[in-house]
């Protein structure tokens, strides 16, 4: 028990149509202050983004995905968001948005490995 840290987490869902309000989970993130751990895991399937639009278009959600990831990468030489405290960029990451990408509510656990738990929660809930 000694070498549990604690770590929270989102899942990060793909809303095709906000009006409609209907998503799928296609992510999670996680953090931990302790390990100093932020980090982002996802997969669109594309069968399901189908079944919910054929509008959209997944190499662009794969582009503001991959900002996503830099944003968890804290890339001193990015914007001002990948600058921020690690903490800052998952409060940033995790806040509630009305576009196609949204985190459900943050939740919290123990771990001693975040990035096994990370594959984890993804395997859960994305998989």
């Amino acid at each position: 028990m000694l070498d549990n840290v604690t770590f929270e987490y989102a899942i990060i869902r793909l809303v095709p149509k906000v009006e409609r309000e209907e998503f799928f989970n296609i992510g999670v993130i996680l953090f931990s202050k302790r390990k100093k751990f932020l980090g982002l895991k996802y997969c669109i399937d594309p069968k399901k983004l189908a079944a919910f639009s054929s509008e959209i278009d997944i190499a662009e959600v794969e582009s503001y995905l991959k900002a996503w990831k830099s944003v968890c990468q804290g890339n001193p030489s990015g914007g001002l968001i990948e600058k921020m405290e690690v903490s800052d960029r998952f409060r940033w990451l995790a806040a509630s948005k009305s576009t196609i990408l949204q985190c459900s509510k943050t939740h919290s656990g123990l771990c001693t490995n975040p990035k096994e738990t990370l594959e984890g929660l993804f395997e859960l809930f994305v998989l």
